[in-house]
């Protein structure tokens, strides 16, 4: 989902009017002014004001204006979501966050952020400017190798961190098979027990792989948030 977000806030940017283009997501969802107004926490006449563009909506609004839009079609089955996710070449599940960092960090940074192992290709100046957050079970079964590159975001020179991994090797061998190259991977799973697969990949693409020592996904993923300014999308269950 935070593909099809930012390609939704991107089209409101990019608009030639931002009222029209707001209301045209909102019609899109099939939300009422009235019920994103009551996800947003303000009242439907706010909203009218920026549809009817007496008001010029900030970032900040934009990105908890489709949110909610996104929010609201959640807990309708992800109807129309689903529908944009395939247009955007990936499906519901598969990312679970993907952000840019506040300023870059190493590899040794951040590798230290998430207390990893650094294993393979042990370049650790290497610059790093934000992250992906993959469920590697959904990812991998729902992503081929040229559809692996939604995961790059706004900057390919990020981190794929990959969690419920057991070995490594299932994401080392999609990275393998991408046209683009991450400035590192992470996983999160294996503990020690990382396949030799999966390390000689990383010597070879010349990609670090970085093996999180953390306990809990949940932490994992709250440090990660700490390094960020703001996030591109913030996903829901």
């Amino acid at each position: 989902m935070a593909l099809v977000a930012i390609r939704i806030a991107g089209d409101i940017i990019y608009s030639r009017d931002f009222g029209d283009a707001l209301r045209k997501w909102r019609e899109y969802f099939e939300v009422s002014q009235s019920e994103i107004a009551r996800e947003m926490g303000v009242t439907a006449s706010v909203i009218s004001d920026y549809e009817k563009s007496r008001r010029t909506p900030g970032a900040a609004f934009i990105k908890r204006f489709v949110d909610a839009l996104i929010s609201i079609d959640a807990r309708r089955g992800w109807k129309k979501t689903k529908d944009l996710a395939m247009l955007a070449g990936t499906v519901p599940g598969a990312i679970i966050d993907m952000r840019e960092f506040e300023k870059p960090l190493t590899v040794g940074q951040l590798s230290s952020v998430v207390e990893g192992v650094i294993l393979g290709f042990k370049d650790t100046s290497r610059n790093v400017y934000g992250y992906t957050l993959v469920d590697s079970v959904k990812a991998i079964l729902s992503l081929s190798g040229l559809q692996f590159t939604v995961l790059f975001g706004l900057n390919p020179q990020r981190a794929i961190v990959f969690t419920k991994s057991t070995t490594g090797r299932s994401p080392m061998v999609a990275v393998r098979t991408s046209p683009l190259k991450p400035a590192v991977v992470i996983v999160h799973g294996p503990g020690r027990n990382v396949d030799r697969l999966a390390v000689e990949i990383a010597k070879a693409d010349r990609v670090p792989l970085v093996v999180s020592q953390l306990e809990s996904e949940e932490e994992l993923a709250s440090r990660l948030r700490s390094l960020t300014l703001h996030g591109m999308f913030t996903p829901h269950p």
